[in-house]
């Protein structure tokens, strides 16, 4: 998403037409889809994607009549088993498509555009809420903590609009109009713990998701920045008195790969005195039960090793690489914060 929004700006700043089209719902069928983008100009399609495919051709060649005849619209696609594939959905169904015509002149979506990437660069909670109004140019709006609702007025009825954004990605009607609110930057942070081969291959796939990567140390050998180009943060830390961990809020994640048992041992009890929303442990399954016997041997209870997560990622991707243990992590990771469930 910021590279749509830095490619919008370009065309808004050289006073070109624009359209973004937004897969936004489906129906008779679960997407992965939901939520994907792509902006295309008069030239064809200038970045992002909505699966490829029928349904993508298709799109590009309604946004591009739109040029000829500037609208917006919402539409809907019975799939076939194609276009269900090329969507990433599991079944059969139909898909809603809202195509945003953006004027080149639109002074309004170049200032979000502006403070769309401030937020990206201060890596703010942000999402992005779309008026999906038909034949017309519904409202674009951002909304975070920090800078409250920008682009949409909701008026007085602005505190019962504001929970009908929050979520991962949100189709919802609101004084008998629809709208789309998809989040850009999540909240919180990903505490890693140790920096060997796995952290170094897990940084840059979830930096490139949008979590901000904190990776901690005791070695300056894999703390180095050249290892971890992508990390919000490096902190050489001891493992055996670890002050971050009070910075550790519920929105965040902890990762603990240190580079021996013992001293994951050690970070586990100390992320456990914290709120985090995950914490998963690399390991072998014959390890749990010792390792957590021994956690409750110092005074944790079974609810308390419950919260832990290991082996760490997906059970379906049987991968040993460092590179191939980095997506199982991600892919669970990802699954927590779209569907906030821990699946192994």
């Amino acid at each position: 998403m910021q590279k749509l929004f830095a490619e919008l700006k370009n065309q808004l700043t050289q006073s070109q037409d624009s359209v973004i089209v937004t897969v936004v719902a489906s129906h008779g069928a679960t997407p992965r889809g939901a939520g994907a983008r792509m902006l295309i100009g008069k030239s064809g399609r200038l970045c992002g994607t909505i699966g490829g495919g029928a349904v993508e051709y298709r799109c590009e060649m309604i946004a591009a009549d739109l040029f000829k005849n500037p609208t917006s619209q919402l539409m809907h696609f019975e799939l076939n088993d194609r276009d269900v594939q090329n969507l990433g959905m599991i079944c059969g169904g139909d898909v809603s498509v809202y195509f945003r015509f953006i004027r080149g002149d639109d002074a309004h979506v170049l200032n979000l555009c502006n403070i769309a990437l401030d937020q990206f660069r201060e890596k703010k909670e942000t999402w992005l809420v779309t008026e999906l109004t038909d034949k017309a140019e519904g409202n674009l709006g951002l909304y975070s903590e920090k800078l409250g609702l920008v682009g949409i007025d909701a008026g007085a009825s602005q505190p019962e609009f504001l929970p009908n954004i929050k979520g991962y990605a949100n189709h919802f009607t609101f004084d008998k109009k629809q709208y789309y609110s998809e989040q850009l930057l999540s909240a919180g942070y990903l505490f890693i713990f140790g920096g060997g081969h796995v952290a170094q291959e897990l940084v840059p796939v979830l930096s490139h998701l949008n979590f901000r990567c904190i990776v901690h140390e005791d070695r300056d050998e894999f703390l180095k920045p050249t290892l971890f180009p992508n990390a919000f943060s490096l902190r050489k830390v001891d493992f055996e008195n670890i002050y971050d961990m009070n910075e550790i809020t519920a929105d965040d994640y902890v990762v603990i790969m240190t580079r021996g048992h013992a001293y994951d041992q050690i970070v586990q009890e100390q992320a456990l005195k914290t709120p985090a929303k995950y914490i998963g442990v690399i390991g072998s399954s014959h390890k749990k039960a010792k390792v957590q016997e021994n956690i409750m041997s110092h005074g944790f209870t079974e609810e308390d090793v419950a919260r832990i997560t290991t082996p760490i990622g997906l059970s379906s991707v049987k991968g040993e690489t460092p590179a191939e243990i980095a997506i199982s992590i991600a892919g669970q990771l990802v699954t927590l914060r779209t569907s906030g469930e821990i699946i192994s």
